[in-house]
């Protein structure tokens, strides 16, 4: 944190009866993004959110206890916003599918959302608890998208229902993460395509034998971690 994160923060109570607005919390996520993205971890305060927003300090401590907390939240943002789990791919094979989460970005998106994974990835090196709360944010989206199109292809018979589709779904976007919070690489169709064909779909074929109960529902993606963030008490 900078000396004006740890700074002491008057936080006005939560009226009684008073709703948060879900439009605002999106509101402070994305300026928070663009502020990670334009001067990284290390220059990124709650000051500077809160003036991109429009909003008082006050207001974001409210909702998140620390800089950490609220750039998880963010990229978790980000994540939910890339993959619609109401509108997954649907070409009639699971490689199709997979490979059909694949959105092309500019040079330009690209280069600005590597720029937000490593910052995330600089938060990480100094508080190392947070981790599973970063696993949540950056890796379960992909994941639960991916275990809902395996679960298609049990469901019409491509795969076989003995797949451990609850291990497997988590696989790329396990190796996604590491590309780009270590490696600092983008995630690309050439990479998303060898992971496909080269570990997903041998992995399916190399399935348990056909005795063997059925995994779909046994095997499940672990739950979401709720959020790190901490509010004050109202």
């Amino acid at each position: 944190m900078t000396q004006n994160d740890d700074e002491a923060v008057d936080v006005e109570p939560a009226q009684p009866g008073r709703k948060r607005d879900p439009s605002r919390d999106a509101k402070l996520l994305d300026a928070t993004l663009e502020v990670l993205s334009e001067v990284g971890a290390a220059g990124l305060t709650m000051d500077i959110v809160a003036a991109r927003a429009g909003a008082g300090k006050a207001t974001i401590y409210r909702r998140w206890a620390s800089k950490t907390e609220l750039v998880i939240d963010a990229v978790a943002h980000m994540k939910r916003n890339q993959v619609d789990l109401e509108h997954l791919p649907d070409t009639g094979t699971l490689r199709g599918d997979l490979l059909g989460l694949f959105k092309p970005q500019s040079i330009e998106e690209g280069e600005r959302r590597l720029k937000i994974m490593t910052g995330l990835a600089s938060l990480l090196s100094q508080d190392p608890a947070l981790a599973e709360a970063a696993n949540a944010a950056v890796v379960q989206p992909w994941a639960e998208a991916h275990f809902a199109l395996m679960k298609r292809a049990i469901e019409r018979g491509e795969i076989s229902a003995s797949a451990d589709i609850g291990t497997l779904s988590q696989v790329i976007p396990s190796m996604a993460a590491y590309r780009t919070l270590v490696q600092r690489k983008p995630m690309d169709l050439a990479f998303l395509v060898s992971m496909v064909d080269g570990v997903i779909m041998p992995a399916l074929r190399s399935q348990p034998s056909e005795g063997s109960p059925s995994r779909a529902d046994k095997s499940p993606l672990p739950r979401r971690a709720s959020s790190v963030r901490k509010r004050s008490k109202t």
